[in-house]
């Protein structure tokens, strides 16, 4: 995630910040110190830090749980509205999916009831309502903060992990891409309730969450039509087949010519013999531009060990192949280990206009009736 930097690395996970968290900290304990001087401030910046201490092992949770599955999670990101475990994919059996959406809002629970214990079974929940009051001794406080974390995770607001869990019941009685659909819109409709409530109430912070999910449930719903419309289709049928390629001893500057002459944002970059040695991307291109200049070969600036695909793989798989590894492009081969296309981002929406536009009985009508 761009803006964001490594803190350390826990269980083979990266743990990354993002910049805007150290900016709100900072504005926080401006106002702790405002308010009430020097220890209001360090009380306020140590809730916070053990309040998204405890948000980070909520996220663990979901990347613990998704490691079960054989599913790895490369890091996890703090951010002023939580945290973000980026698994490379979500399970896409039905329990599987329940199973590691709900292991974070349990690790708050377990957290939620160790508190309780220190406490001494004294938790008052209708406290909730003035969870924000300083003179609530901090215990308590992350006490009340957990509770309403759970609650909160749990609302059926897509891609929250209410809505997750929800689709995963209704993804047992229906197609997973309908189960999505519904999910997600149900997400729209809390998204739009909180849009009204942050705005009736003064609240920006519920205005960001709610245009996070909002926009999150949209971009889920379209992940599982895309889904569900090329499900089956071979990845030859939608690859670009027209390319330029880059041989291993080209410059940059023979990189940036055939960026501008060609709508390509990515090129293979190709030995003498044709085989792909690696992949570079515009961003890495613009990247060292500006580093080592024009002259620089773009063998070194390339990514090498990006998978290739073989025509004959099936789209979903590619997708998620392409997710795994976080490539911006898969090099496509025939049986013979040919270079013959490539599989970008675009190639997804791409298809998706195309089957909206010759959707016929549910299939694009360039395919070919099953036999």
């Amino acid at each position: 995630m761009q803006w964001s930097f490594r803190v350390g690395r826990i269980a083979g996970i990266e743990v990354r910040i993002h910049i805007t968290f150290l900016v709100l900290l900072a504005f926080f304990g401006f106002l702790f110190h405002r308010s009430g001087g020097m220890p209001a401030a360090i009380d306020g910046m140590l809730f916070i830090l053990l309040l998204f201490a405890c948000v980070l092992l909520h996220e663990f949770g979901h990347a613990l749980a998704a490691k079960l599955y054989g599913i790895r999670t490369p890091d996890i990101t703090l951010l002023p509205i939580g945290g973000v475990a980026r698994l490379e994919r979500m399970p896409d059996k039905p329990f599987q999916e329940f199973v590691v959406a709900i292991a974070g809002p349990m690790v708050n629970v377990v957290i939620a009831m160790g508190l309780l214990i220190v406490m001494g079974g004294r938790g008052d929940l209708a406290s909730l309502a003035r969870i924000e009051n300083p003179n609530l001794d901090i215990v308590q406080r992350l006490f009340l903060t957990n509770v309403a974390l759970v609650l909160f995770n749990l609302l059926p607001a897509f891609p929250m992990d209410g809505g997750r869990i929800l689709r995963s019941i209704l993804a047992t009685r229906m197609s997973p891409a309908r189960a999505t659909q519904i999910a997600a819109t149900v997400g729209q409709g809390m998204a739009i309730l909180f849009f009204l409530a942050g705005l009736t109430s003064g609240n920006p912070m519920l205005i960001l969450i709610a245009v996070f999910v909002y926009l999150g449930a949209s971009q889920e719903a379209a992940f599982a039509q895309m889904k569900s419309v090329a499900t089956g289709m071979p990845v030859g049928e939608a690859m670009i087949r027209e390319f330029h390629t880059l041989p291993e001893q080209a410059t940059l500057r023979d990189a940036v010519d055939a960026l501008l002459a060609t709508s390509q944002h990515d090129f293979p970059v190709v030995d003498s013999a044709g085989g792909v040695v690696g992949v570079l991307t515009r961003q890495d291109l613009m990247r060292a531009l500006q580093l080592k200049g024009g002259e620089a070969p773009v063998s070194e600036t390339m990514r090498r060990g990006v998978p290739m695909v073989d025509s004959n793989v099936r789209f979903e798989e590619a997708f998620r192949i392409m997710q795994e590894c976080g490539c911006p492009a898969l090099p496509v081969i025939n049986r013979e280990g040919r270079l013959v296309g490539l599989f970008t981002p675009e190639n997804v929406g791409e298809l998706m206009m195309v089957h909206a536009a010759l959707e016929k009985g549910g299939k694009p009508s360039w395919r070919k009736p099953s036999a």
